[in-house]
């Protein structure tokens, strides 16, 4: 796993120079990605790398800007065949100190702007940064070549008896009737 020089992915923000962006290239080892493909559901995480810079804003805030680059397996919805997909998706998270982020109230709605900004943590986990944008990448319904095959099957209508071959539900609760009156129809 690489990161920048930092081989854990977790980057200490106040020990980061604030004149320049600092760059980072997380690749997680086997062992990894094993247990994030295990935590994702995933039957296999074969390639993960989270790879941009920290660039220092205003007031001690700080911007992510990276690209994901991932192969995972998942099975499908349908057969459970594997299917392999390659993402590659931006990402992009932006942090600022505590005391700047708004304070709500419980109970209190407000509406989330679409620059989402996170508490600025002491130590910035990449590893945590990669998951959750690889988990929010991942196709929801992931499906195999053979799927549309099993559901156009699926979707077929079953061949129905001939019309005189068919058993009269009427007919079969009259028999039931009768039986759980004896036989006898006392009210006619």
């Amino acid at each position: 796993m690489t990161s920048g020089g930092n081989s854990s992915g977790r980057l200490r923000l106040t020990a980061l120079r604030r004149d320049a962006p600092t760059p980072f290239d997380l690749r997680p080892d086997e062992p990894a990605r094993r247990a994030l493909a295990d935590r994702l559901g995933l039957l296999a995480l074969r390639k993960a790398r989270l790879a941009g810079e920290l660039i220092p804003g205003d007031g001690g805030s700080w911007r992510l800007v990276a690209e994901l680059g991932a192969t995972v397996v998942q099975p499908c919805v349908v057969t459970l065949d594997p299917v392999t997909t390659r993402i590659d998706e931006p990402v992009e998270r932006r942090f600022r100190p505590a005391q700047d982020m708004p304070r709500l109230d419980a109970g209190t709605e407000v509406e989330v702007p679409e620059d989402e900004e996170d508490p600025l943590p002491d130590v910035l986990d990449l590893t945590s940064v990669l998951t959750e944008a690889l988990s929010l990448a991942l196709p929801v319904y992931p499906r195999s070549p053979a799927a549309e095959a099993a559901l156009a099957e699926a979707a077929e209508p079953a061949e129905l008896p001939e019309e005189e071959e068919r058993p009269n539900p009427f007919a079969a609760l009259e028999g039931l009737k009768d039986r759980l009156s004896g036989g006898n129809d006392k009210d006619s």
